[in-house]
């Protein structure tokens, strides 16, 4: 995963933006009124978000239209999967040592 992407997804601004993509493609315009920036703000954020590969943008008209580009959010997926599976099995073992009436750990839970 590119450097790029890190860097476009730790303004939370722009994860914003991204968030308003994911339910719909929309215009510059569309997102200024659901993100609550100015639109050179919004422009500015899309260019780096475009430019990381998070997002397409196609023309429409006079409108250009932005959409959320599934490949650099697929490869962000697959390199916090292990991560999500760690977290999940110390939440399993949290839950079966809060489920154990002793409260003793179960041989499982040592690690």
């Amino acid at each position: 995963m590119s450097e790029a992407v890190w860097a476009a997804l730790v303004d939370p601004h722009r994860r914003a933006v991204l968030d308003v993509l994911r339910h719909r493609a929309s215009s510059v315009g569309e997102l200024v009124d659901q993100v609550g920036l100015s639109q050179p703000a919004t422009s500015k954020h899309l260019r780096v978000l475009r430019d990381a590969g998070l997002v397409s943008v196609c023309k429409r008209a006079q409108q250009r239209i932005y959409a959320v580009e599934p490949g650099p959010i697929a490869d962000l997926e697959a390199w916090l999967a292990p991560y999500r599976r760690l977290w999940n099995d110390r939440l399993d073992a949290l839950g079966r040592q809060l489920d154990d009436p002793g409260g003793r750990p179960t041989s499982d839970d040592a690690n």
